[in-house]
């Protein structure tokens, strides 16, 4: 067994890998951009090597630089990880030359499957299910249209050498045929230097379900189940899941038999994913393979109680697999939740900054651990207070879930989901939490294309509709109560002037147009004890019980019984005296006061606070690089710089400088 591995990758998969190798008693090397240089990965290693300027072209992709710190460290192997080199033949090749084991397939494996019109042929040989359509580059977008013609519309158009949504277009007729291969074409050239297209039949109410294999040097390889990626936004996973709930066992054989017989082709040896899309009629259709370990490769562990970090280690140092096929266990559901730095509100805008807080919820999961299951689970690279780049991929972490059954599943993670706090950045959890809630999502309906048919408009709060809306309402009674009875047991009060802990209340629900609603409480205690009270409203009741401290974010208690967690926080950008409350992805902004004042606010108009533009650094036609500076704007004597989250190029400027601005305003447009 290997004295030292080196982890060419970064963050949460970087994390991973070394939880793993600190197990089995092997040490770890990290290397780092200076972006990095702080990050948890870092600290966790036991020596870290820089390796060059923040981009990860300059970084993270220069293997020169990367085995040159295998040999300045004495690392005997390398764990790639996924993403940057993971998936590179030439940089898996060039490891093995200079004497590393790379902890992955074999670079003539990864270069078979790396070309997706050669992985077909391959595949087909192989006698694995192949989409029909033609697997050889098209020259002309007239040829194109005559090839998709002839395999009969809807039609997809794909770049060999495309990936992450890249050179990809599905076509229903010759005119979007002939475009989507210009598309395509162009598309593939700029991104990755090779601009061969092909075309394929496209599946309707397509579902995206993988096979997870491993193989070692042996000529062993087993399929350890599936996993159901089919919830994805622009062609990028959101939700995996595992097993899946679409496919019978006779489908599950045969498409695990159709992965390993294509892994034996190419003498696969190490972690590996084939892809497949499965039509509503369950046929199946082999899509491509990942030669390297997935983002989702936890649910997988979660239902076989295998570590699949370390059944890579262990191959690679050339053991012989633990287990027969026979033996592949699967046990419970899993699910997993991308926790991704970006706005859902604001069409899921890239959002980097500093953590002012990052608390996960209370994992009793962990990484490598074989031994507990059934629980919460959270891989993550970042920590509280740690910076998110902007140079690197948008996920932070990853939430996963493993229950008895789905619906087990599924409630364990909307309440793992409550009690995830992310304040500083933006997040996508309320957008998962929505999906989690849908009732397709919950019955098992859907397919690739469940998030474009329902938020087809984007994502809006009023598309996180909660179940018992008062709950959040009584909640926030409850939090102002409990305060006033804090306040009221301090000494030294001077008489006449002692806090009034009252009864009765009004929750002002203070909306983002300046409308608010006014919602008339009664609280009292119930049980005799701290942290118990009970709120009416109208005919509603709840009695409310937690021993949560009032400066807790992550609030946790009963509810008429009912266990519930959710995040309060005092004092919003636009009022220091209001409540913020999350629940179930819903959230509101209150004020919980007593009927008198209620009855003042209720004269006060709403005026949102005017900023002044005092620069606009950019115009129409200009090109503009993530980062750069786009405008500043003053309010309140403080200067705010605007930045551009990505590179792109300004279209219009519809505000000037000099002028008063409303809230949300824009101010320049990007084409």
């Amino acid at each position: 067994m290997f004295k030292k591995i080196l982890i060419a990758n970064r963050g949460e998969i970087a994390c991973r890998v070394i939880t793993t190798a600190k197990k089995m008693g092997i040490q770890t090397v990290a290397v780092y951009s200076d972006a990095d240089k702080d990050a948890r990965f870092v600290l966790l290693a036991d020596e870290a090597v820089n390796i060059g300027p923040a981009p990860s072209r300059e970084s993270y992709l220069v293997g020169d630089k990367i085995i040159a710190a295998c040999k300045q460290t004495g690392a005997q192997a390398l764990h790639p990880g996924y993403g940057f080199l993971s998936e590179n033949a030439e940089f898996a090749k060039r490891v093995e030359e200079e004497g590393i084991v790379f902890i992955g397939p074999k670079h003539y494996s990864m270069a078979a499957m790396g070309d997706k019109i050669e992985s077909k042929k391959l595949a087909g040989s192989a006698g694995v299910n192949c989409i029909p359509g033609v697997n050889s580059a098209i020259e002309t977008a007239e040829k194109a249209v005559e090839i998709a013609q002839g395999i009969g519309y809807p039609v997809m158009i794909k770049a060999s050498a495309g990936g992450g949504g890249k050179g990809l277009r599905v076509a229903y007729n010759d005119k979007e045929a002939f475009e989507g291969f210009t598309s395509c074409r162009n598309e593939a050239r700029n991104s990755f230097g090779d601009d061969r297209v092909f075309v394929e039949k496209f599946v309707e109410e397509p579902r995206h379900i993988e096979i997870q294999l491993i193989g070692d040097a042996h000529g062993n390889v087993v399929y350890l189940n599936e996993r159901e990626c089919s919830i994805q936004r622009r062609h990028q996973k959101v939700i995996e899941e595992a097993p899946s709930p679409f496919i019978s066992d006779a489908t599950r054989k045969a498409m695990g038999e159709q992965a390993v017989a294509l892994a034996k082709a190419v003498n696969y040896q190490s972690a590996g994913t084939v892809e497949f899309v499965v039509g509503k009629d369950q046929s199946f259709y082999f899509l491509e393979m990942n030669t390297r370990l997935q983002v989702e490769h936890p649910v997988t562990e979660c239902i076989t109680g295998l570590d699949l970090v370390e059944l890579m280690i262990r191959v690679a140092a050339g053991e012989k697999l633990p287990m027969t096929q026979a033996e592949v266990k699967r046990n419970g559901w899993a699910i997993e939740c991308r926790i991704n730095a970006e706005d859902p509100f604001r069409n899921f805008l890239p959002s980097t900054g500093r953590l002012v807080r990052f608390a996960p919820p209370a994992q009793t999961m962990f990484q490598s651990n074989t031994q507990d299951w059934l629980g919460v689970r959270v891989d993550t690279g970042v920590q509280d207070g740690g910076e998110i780049p902007m140079y690197y991929d948008s996920m932070i972490a990853k939430l996963i879930v493993h229950g008895v059954d789905r619906l087990d599943a599924i409630a364990k993670m909307r309440e793992a989901l409550n009690g995830f706090v992310i304040r500083g950045i933006s997040s996508n959890i309320p957008f998962q939490a929505a999906l989690l809630a849908h009732p397709k999502f919950v019955a098992g309906n859907f397919n690739t294309g469940f998030i474009a048919e329902n938020y087809a408009q984007g994502f809006k709060a009023e598309d996180v509709p909660h179940e018992d809306p008062h709950f959040m309402l009584a909640l926030a009674a409850f939090v102002r109560r409990k305060s006033r009875e804090r306040a009221a047991s301090l000494s030294g009060q001077l008489p006449g002037y002692a806090v009034n802990i009252g009864s009765d209340y009004v929750v002002v629900t203070l909306g983002d147009d300046g409308s608010n609603a006014y919602t008339p409480v009664h609280v009292d205690e119930f049980a005799g004890k701290t942290g118990f009270a009970r709120v009416k409203m109208g005919a509603s009741s709840y009695e409310i019980c937690s021993d949560s401290r009032l400066n807790d974010v992550c609030i946790t208690g009963t509810v008429n019984g009912a266990p519930f967690t959710a995040q309060v926080e005092r004092g919003t950008p636009k009022n220091p005296l209001a409540l913020r409350l999350q629940h179930n992805g819903t959230r509101i902004d209150v004020l919980v006061v007593s009927p008198r004042m209620a009855e003042l606010h209720s004269l006060m108009p709403f005026k949102p606070m005017p900023g002044l533009l005092v620069d606009v650094a950019v115009a129409p036609g200009q090109k503009v690089q993530a980062g750069e500076r786009v405008a500043v704007i003053e309010a309140m004597k403080m200067e705010n710089v605007l930045f551009a989250a990505a590179d792109g190029v300004v279209s219009k400027v519809l505000a000037t400088k000099g002028e008063s601005l409303t809230v949300d305003q824009p101010i320049v447009e990007f084409a």
